[in-house]
């Protein structure tokens, strides 16, 4: 007998809403959490605008199209190059991030405006999929040594701790295998055991620091920051906008198959990447960091086949408890780096994976030249180490390549429409 499917706009009982919605917490959970860790941030103004931004979503879009904004890992590697290597200036630092993630929310918004009135036959001009999809790949790559460096199997002196190592591994391990042997629901949220799994190992082995948790109230308010502007954070952080719109695109398309609903019609692509956008924005002028709409959830979607925006709702209203309740933020804070430096590993290496997923599922032609060439320089650029400096603004790694792919892309595109590139794709040389 197939499983009842609940649609979008259909609402449940409470007693089935509130395990339904702390499903949906639970997949967005690890993810979420894992993004203020790394920024060394409190996760409390995190929970509580991913909840704020999920509920703007979902009226902005009418509540038609079910979907949960969580921490986006896109802008990791540009807003860690804006904190610097200075972990002590870290704090100092942020509000420059903060500047960031808010022109970045801008041009979300902007974006949405040109696809309402000008439609988006455009957005393949500008991210080509064979910039998108190594791009997407450089942020997994451009953040394994950070994740090395957590999970203590990478050191500057040559020291290896095991407690460290045993900690780390042990997360890793139970996040790879959890992902290929775990069933049912347990199958959705295989990080969050993880990092459940090598905290308990922490605990037992002696190295978390439960003093922050006793310390805490109960009931507390999540810390407020206000953000700086600066040209360099703001040119930093920026680039990552365009991998998330086309992450963006490619979770609405998926979501309007799953719930088999024309959604791209009614609300349209411009309400749900501008919903993205306000809330990117609001999350910046709080001291949050940015929002993207999350494939865990829509994983969870699938698997229970129960799209009810309610439910979705719920898990956002969750979130904003949560993000009150001292105890449970400052229990996330304890978390200890090598727990998190171990699941990092595996997630790091998922992005990594799911840019050579993107090329593959756009079927990107690398016959083509261009194609081939774009995602060429994209690599090379992203991974050798090449800056660009002038005046103040600092370019390299991941925010170069995409820059550079981004404008060849455009100059390709106008080149093959003058006929004027040397393309034989698909067509035999004969040099007889």
């Amino acid at each position: 007998m197939a499983r009842k499917v609940i649609q979008v706009d259909e609402k449940v009982s409470l007693l089935m809403g509130i395990p339904l919605s702390i499903q949906h917490l639970f997949a967005m959970f690890g993810a979420s959490v894992l993004v203020p860790a790394i920024f060394g941030i409190n996760p409390a103004i995190v929970l509580l605008m991913n909840g704020i931004g999920t509920l703007g979503y979902l009226i902005i879009c009418k509540g038609k199209v079910p979907a949960f904004l969580g921490s986006s890992f896109a802008f990791i590697p540009p807003v860690l190059l804006v904190l610097g290597s200075d972990k002590a200036l870290w704090a100092a630092n942020y509000p420059f991030a903060l500047g960031g993630f808010i022109a970045t929310g801008l041009i979300f918004i902007i974006i949405a405006l040109i696809i309402k009135f000008f439609g988006n036959n455009w957005l393949k001009i500008v991210f080509p999929p064979a910039v998108i999809g190594p791009i997407i790949a450089l942020i997994g790559l451009g953040l394994a040594e950070t994740a090395a460096n957590m999970a203590g199997i990478v050191t500057t002196n040559g020291i290896y701790e095991t407690k460290i190592i045993i900690v780390s591994m042990l997360t890793f391990f139970i996040a790879v295998f959890g992902s290929i042997l775990f069933r049912r629901f347990l199958s959705v949220i295989p990080v969050l055991v993880a990092i459940v799994a090598g905290y308990l190992a922490a605990i037992a082995l002696g190295v978390v620091d439960f003093s922050k948790i006793f310390e805490a109230s109960l009931i507390s308010m999540p810390n407020f920051s206000a953000p700086k502007f600066s040209i360099n954070a703001i040119i930093t952080i920026i680039p990552a906008v365009f991998v998330v719109i086309s992450e963006h695109i490619g979770h609405f398309m998926l979501t309007q198959h799953i719930i088999n609903r024309d959604i791209a019609r009614d609300p349209g692509l411009h309400r749900s990447i501008l919903g993205n956008g306000i809330f990117t924005v609001l999350a910046g002028m709080f001291g949050s960091v940015p929002n993207t709409t999350y494939g865990e959830n829509i994983s969870v979607m699938a698997i229970t086949r129960i799209y009810s925006v309610w439910v979705i709702g719920g898990a956002a209203i969750l979130s904003i408890i949560i993000a009150f309740i001292g105890k449970i933020t400052a229990l996330i804070q304890s978390i200890p780096v090598p727990v998190m430096g171990g699941v990092s590993l595996f997630l790091f290496g998922v992005i990594a994976v799911a840019g050579i997923r993107y090329v593959v599922e756009e079927k990107v032609d690398y016959s083509k030249t261009m194609n081939l060439v774009l995602s060429s320089v994209v690599f090379i650029i992203g991974i050798s180490g090449a800056s660009f400096h002038i005046g103040t603004i600092h370019l390299k790694g991941v925010t170069l390549a995409t820059l550079m792919g981004l404008i060849l892309g455009i100059i390709f595109h106008f080149l093959e429409k003058l006929n004027l590139t040397n393309e034989v794709s698909n067509q035999t040389i004969n040099y007889d």
